[in-house]
């Protein structure tokens, strides 16, 4: 870990109109963070989003900050939190064009879930549902823990505070991102579910301690939901709702958005069927929706395959095929881990899947994830 770039990460998060567009800019223009600290104000005016104004604010408050030592001060307060530069920094979520520069976190760090192999899904939706969003939230969050999906949600009031505890009631692994610092929970009846999903998941926030819930962090807030999952299921919405939020993010980040049905009469649904008609997925059953999205066999059929003799054993393979099959598991992979795994190019990498495809050894999931026939 480089604690010497981690603190630029810091320092330059705190830098008034630098959000995480422009500090993914300022770190691609010059590679590090810490050599942008000390940039010139030419060479700063070079970024786009970056006028002269900003420079001045730039020149201002680099003056009055040590990073190497407002590291040490923060973590006083914030011991637990990743920057980009960490390689426990979740995957899905760097390749966002706007992620967190500072991502704090508590309870327990699944690597598999940062890197992008276990599949992590988002269920979001009202505060104030029906008892049809209630059951079907239920029969859905049990329906994926017991088929070893990590349940995403915000910690709210309603749909996402159902699918947490349903997750966890089923023996779940699930993941809460929330709209305040970690040491503030919110809302405050949580506060029980907030203790049993550190002791079983895990809790995200942007903010530091000592943020209290405020309208403006929440819509930010959905972002990282929904740059975390591989899909996100909308149960139940009106047509002006953080939920439909989240799930325009879904699709900016090119996720698979599905949409639970109800009728046309129950306004708390309104915006559920909108994003049907603009093309989303529609949540039917149960089992067809974990088929979608690419749930692992059960443990008997895998006995009665790994019994058999392997098809891709017998098959002779071009040697760029073998090496691409051979960075793919029977677990889903994502894009991004193959290419890295490969080391080739990702336009190749991406013509060699659909070759594998077209043979039938490899499926696409959601989410550009990969996993063997």
């Amino acid at each position: 870990m480089n604690n010497n770039e981690r603190a630029y990460w810091l320092a330059w998060s705190l830098i008034p109109g630098v959000g995480s567009l422009t500090l993914k800019r300022i770190q691609k223009h010059f590679h590090t963070l810490a050599e942008a600290w000390a940039a010139s104000p030419r060479n700063l005016a070079e970024i786009e989003g970056i006028g002269e104004k900003m420079v001045k604010r730039i020149m201002e408050v680099r003056s009055q900050i040590d990073p190497e030592k407002l590291l040490e001060e923060h973590q006083q307060k914030n011991p637990h939190f990743w920057t980009p530069v960490d390689p426990e920094y979740p995957q899905l979520l760097r390749e966002i064009p706007n992620p967190p520069a500072i991502l704090y976190y508590q309870g327990q760090v699944k690597l598999e879930e940062n890197q992008g192999i276990t599949p992590m899904i988002a269920i979001v939706g009202t505060r104030e549902h029906t008892e049809h969003g209630k059951r079907w939230t239920r029969k859905i969050s049990v329906a994926l823990a017991q088929h070893n999906f990590t349940v995403v949600s915000g910690m709210a009031a309603g749909i996402d505070g159902i699918a947490h505890r349903s997750c966890l009631d089923a023996g779940g692994r699930t993941i809460a991102v929330v709209g305040t610092g970690l040491d503030v929970v919110y809302p405050r009846e949580h506060a029980k579910l907030y203790e049993q999903i550190q002791e079983q998941g895990l809790i995200l926030s942007e903010y530091p301690a000592g943020t209290q819930p405020h309208r403006h962090n929440f819509p930010q807030r959905n972002r990282i939901i929904a740059a975390l999952s591989q899909g996100i299921l909308v149960m139940e919405a009106p047509e002006k709702s953080g939920a439909l939020i989240t799930a325009r993010y879904g699709k900016e980040f090119s996720r698979e958005v599905y949409s639970l049905p109800n009728s046309p009469d129950n306004l708390k649904s309104r915006g559920c069927l909108r994003l049907l008609h603009d093309g989303a997925e529609i949540i039917i059953e149960e089992g067809e929706l974990l088929k979608k999205l690419g749930a692992t066999q059960k443990l008997e059929l895998k006995e009665e395959l790994s019994s058999q003799p392997n098809p891709i054993e017998s098959l002779k393979l071009a040697p760029d095929l073998a090496e691409v099959m051979g960075a793919i598991a029977s677990s889903p992979i994502p894009f991004d881990l193959i290419v890295q795994q490969t080391g080739k190019e990702a336009g190749i990498v991406s013509s060699i899947l659909l070759q594998l495809e077209l043979l039938g050894l490899i499926s696409q999931l959601p989410g550009m994830r990969y996993q063997r026939n």
